[in-house]
This record gives structure tokens, sequence and C-alpha cells, in this order.
């Protein structure tokens, strides 16, 4: 509901009957000490993929709240991030559009050997997920599902909350994936646009002494205008009675004290970036291919933007961790 403002398996019984005479002597061949050692030491496809890093990607800033939390999970791992700044915003385009951005950019990870692909970005998600899953070998996770499925385990009175990009809720990607989970959860979905402004400007170091400690303090400066914005998206979720909150894009994590604050602390916020990290760790632990404990992670960041200086400045508040070298890439 859009607001404005097992798989199966399968058996075989049958009777064999064999003619064949029972052998008086069985030999088996074993190969020779020499050749169980060189067996032994070579490493498995699993083993060699466990040092291989994870892609992570986003329209730009936002997806960096899925990677920290990535590495606050699994801090041996190896990431490669790309915001493809000079493409975003992802949400106002065609979903076909985005669907060949994600296509790309995928593309461009496998070719630096990734063995897995995070999509952190809901927009791209809802648009090229599934193309991905099936012209790529590595697995590829979106963060719809994992909030979506956090979201039908969270609600007492199954009434679900979305706020999104435009794209994101058109999309009915949430929707269609919490009410395959349960169809008996009503999901109440609002477009937010404003809210990745509101969340970019305010991790940005705002002018002035009393403005530059705030900022420091929260990560995110919330001016008393952004405030009123908020309240009128959040306004009509809270009369119909939500009480839980998908936070549907991944710069919204950044807003959760606002968006807590005003859509009161009986509603639940599920946030996709720590679900989505869970995920993460499942699968790799699932394959046996987890960066082993005594390894020292290595981050690569890109951008498809010119402005390296600012995606560097933005992004170390994000991941509340410095970086030194963001790389540009280029799309076109």
């Amino acid at each position: 509901m859009a607001l404005n403002n097992s798989s199966v398996a399968r058996s075989y019984t049958g009777n064999m009957e064999s003619n064949l005479e029972t052998p008086t002597e069985i030999i088996v061949a074993s190969p020779n000490d020499h050749d169980i050692i060189d067996a032994c030491s070579e490493p498995n496809e699993s083993s060699k993929q466990a040092l291989a890093p994870i892609g992570i990607f986003d329209s730009g800033y936002g997806g960096m709240t899925v990677a920290r939390e990535i590495i606050k999970a699994l801090p041996h791992e190896d990431i490669i991030y790309v915001g493809d700044t000079n493409r975003c915003p992802y949400g106002p385009r065609p979903l076909e559009e985005v669907d060949s951005f994600v296509q790309q950019i995928c593309s461009w990870l496998i070719e630096r050997n990734v063995k897995m692909i995070v999509i952190a970005c809901n927009t791209a998600t809802a648009a090229g997920l599934k193309h991905a899953q099936q012209v790529f070998d590595v697995p590829i996770i979106g963060v719809v599902e994992p909030g979506s499925r956090a979201a039908a385990y969270a609600t007492r009175n199954r009434k679900v909350g979305v706020i999104a990009t435009q794209a994101t809720v058109e999309s009915g990607a949430y929707s269609k994936t919490i009410r395959n989970l349960d169809a008996g959860i009503t999901v109440f979905s609002t477009a937010t646009p404003r809210f990745v402004e509101i969340a970019e400007q305010g991790i940005r170091m705002a002018e002035g002494p009393i403005e530059d400690y705030t900022s420091l303090a929260s990560k995110v400066y919330i001016r008393p205008a952004f405030r009123e914005i908020a309240k009128e998206y959040l306004e009509p979720l809270r009369r119909v009675g939500i009480d839980t909150l998908v936070l549907g894009c991944t710069h919204f994590p950044l807003l959760k004290a606002l968006i807590g604050g005003l859509i009161g602390r009986e509603v639940t916020l599920i946030d996709s970036a720590k679900e989505t990290a869970r995920d993460v760790c499942d699968i790799l632990e699932r394959r046996e291919q987890l960066a082993p404990d005594d390894r020292e992670p290595h981050y690569s960041f890109y951008s498809s933007g010119d402005n390296l200086e600012e995606f560097k400045k933005f992004g170390s508040r994000v991941l509340r961790m410095p970086f030194d070298t963001v790389h540009h890439v280029s799309f076109d």
C-alpha cells in the first residue's frame, strides 16, 4: 500500500537386479606417499577464494553504511568499494537504465576477482539484482531481502512501513518481498527523496563552531528545516499505526536519531545495512570462504565522479575511519 506526501526434493525408489559375480578379491590402487603430499599441499578453490576481496557498490556514498557494517562484522576481509557518483542519484532514473549500470559495475568487480558482490543500493537492487545473479558466477546479494526478512520477523501488529527513494517504492520490491514472507502483513510505503539530501548535507561539517561540535558529536547535523521535512514524510506512517519501519535506502541509517525521534520509540527501525552484513557473514561461512583471522585487511575505494577529495572526506565520516586514497574509475 503506497502512501502519498523449499526447495522441491525428488526421490527415486526402484529394485535393481544384478547378475554380477561376487569377486573373490578386491584390489584398491593407492597413491604413493609423494602423491599424497602433493595433493594435500595444493590449496583448494575455497581457500583461494577466501583471500579474494568482497565487492560493494552504490550510486554514491550511502552504501558506505553497508560497508561499515561488513567491516565491523568481518574485520579481516579485503573490500573494494565503488561509488558511482558521476551518475548519482539512481532514484529518479528508469529501472532499465539502473539495471544496465548494475551489470556494468558487477562486470568491473568480477574483473578484479571478487568472491562476492553486495549491491549496497536499494534502487540498484530492485532494478538489477536478479539479472546480475543470472549473469555472474559469484554470489550477489542486495539490501532489499535482508531488510524485508528482518521486518517480517520483527513486526507484532503486522503493519510495516517502508521509506525509500521514488524508484524503490514504485518497484514494489519491499512490499513484494515482505508479503512473500508473510502474506498477512500490510506494507505502507512512502517515497522520501529528500532524506538523501538531508543525510549528505547533515554529515558534512557545517560552518560555525557550535554546528562543528554538534556534527562531530552526532555524525550528522540536523537543521530545524530538516526536522520539518522529516515530520511531513513520517506523520502519515505514524497515523496508520506501523510498529516496524524499514530504512529502505542506505543513506537512511545516518538519520536514525531523527527518524526514530519522530516516528516514536515504540516503532522498531530496521537497518538494512546491518541485516545485509549478517547475510554476507553467513554466505561466506557456508562457502568456507572467510578470510583467515590473522589477515591484515586492505580497503580500496573507487569513485566515478571527479571530486575525489570530497568522496574521501565524506566517506571517512560515514565509515568513521580515515582512508588515504580514492581511485577514479570511468563507466562511460
